[in-house]
């Protein structure tokens, strides 16, 4: 028999998706699993983007343009002059196969392998794949729990630079711990960009889910940064479109388009079916943002009480997206989650979490943490949280 590569051996498990086995398993046995370890939302996708999709009606579903049809070009360059006052052409812009490739394609175009990375702990478990897949190094920069998780002195990125630097990946707000970093943070990560002529990628998939009043600040504002700055982005989470699979890569800097064309060009183009559904949801009234948004805010924050009054449970108030860390009292969150799913149960009921470890990079880290997510309405999570506390008391490997 062949053997495979030593690179795919070695290709890291979704952390997100690694234990889904075992909850099938639970529900072939007619289980019902509260799923709070996915960024897959219960909530409608706009009306307008289903009807484009429904309204599709050439004789085939043909090749668009590597960059994306020019309709869904244009309508995002409006977009975001209109909502976040980012002035680009369409030139500045390639649409990509959802946020994961725009992340995978400005870490081919930043860095050569060897090269260095800095990123935010904990960070979006799939940028370690992507840095793997590209044979790069993630230098993670510590962030605190009991700090919410926010940007530390920006010393401790001048710490971890070296000549082998060659950009700073954030995620704003962040997936997994729903941190919106502030305007200051961002111009201050801007600035040590600049003294080190480093890219700034900015994943800012989450920019719609913010809970602050101070708006949310995009590292394409950056003064003076616009070389520097590759931007990510994805209609998944914006529209509820996780699985048309569209994002965009945007930037000011000519070099990192032409070579962003390039990559696009080999893959032909994105799934155009997708495109019309994000054409479609460009259409997308305000109130449908505004209702989305003031559904997360109910969900958050009665996920992060509940949370909370669990005994030996702390988890700090997220100000974005729709996730946030947890510090549980077990030994081990992935031997934890497997268990809830394997043996605990509540009516024939039980619940899913990610265990957070592979979210962070320094070892040892993250053990006892547990990305959850408040992606379903709130009589579900009273269940969920219900099962999972008295999951917590059972455990067998309960640090308390």
């Amino acid at each position: 028999m062949a053997n495979i590569s030593n690179k795919a051996q070695q290709m890291p498990a979704s952390a997100i998706r690694k234990l889904v086995p075992f909850a099938d398993a639970a529900k072939k046995e007619g289980v019902k699993v509260y799923h709070l370890n996915l960024g897959q939302p219960d909530i409608k996708s706009p009306a307008c983007a289903l009807e484009a999709i429904k309204n599709y009606s050439k004789e085939n579903i043909s090749y668009s343009h590597s960059a994306g049809l020019m309709e869904l070009r244009q309508g995002l360059v409006e977009k975001y002059y209109k909502n976040i006052g980012i002035d680009i052409t369409v030139d500045e812009l390639i649409v990509t196969v959802a946020g994961s490739e725009s992340v995978n394609l400005a870490l081919e175009i930043a860095c050569d392998p060897g090269d260095e990375v800095l990123v935010l702990e904990p960070f979006y478990t799939n940028y370690n794949t992507f840095a793997f897949m590209n044979e790069l190094t993630l230098k993670a920069i510590p962030t605190d729990i009991h700090k919410g998780f926010q940007i530390p002195d920006i010393e401790e990125f001048e710490k971890a630079i070296t000549p082998k630097t060659k950009a700073i990946l954030i995620c704003n707000p962040g997936n997994p711990t729903g941190t919106q970093y502030s305007k200051e943070s961002m111009l201050a990560l801007g600035e040590i960009a600049r003294k080190h002529d480093l890219f700034l990628l900015s994943d800012e998939v989450y920019r719609e889910f913010c809970y602050t009043d101070e708006p949310h600040f995009s590292a394409m504002n950056i003064p003076g940064l616009e070389q520097n700055v590759i931007l990510i982005d994805s209609v998944s989470k914006r529209y509820n479109l996780c699985g048309a699979r569209i994002g965009c890569i945007v930037s000011h800097n000519k070099d990192v388009m032409t070579a962003a064309m390039k990559f696009a060009q080999a893959r032909l183009c994105s799934p155009v079916l997708g495109q019309y559904a994000a054409i479609g949801a460009l259409d997308t009234p305000e109130s449908y943002f505004k209702e989305v948004k003031e559904e997360y805010i109910r969900r958050r924050d009665y996920m992060i009480d509940a949370l909370n009054k669990i005994e030996g449970v702390y988890t700090p108030l997220p100000m974005g997206a729709f996730y946030t860390i947890a510090e549980l009292p077990v030994d081990d969150t992935e031997k934890f989650a497997k268990w809830m799913l394997e043996n605990f149960r509540i009516d024939n009921e039980t619940t899913m979490v990610t265990p957070a470890a592979s979210f962070y990079k320094t070892p040892g880290k993250g053990k006892n943490h547990a990305r959850i997510a408040y992606v379903l309405e709130i009589d579900a999570l009273k269940k969920a949280i219900h099962i999972l506390e008295e999951g917590l008391k059972a455990y067998p490997g309960r640090t308390l």
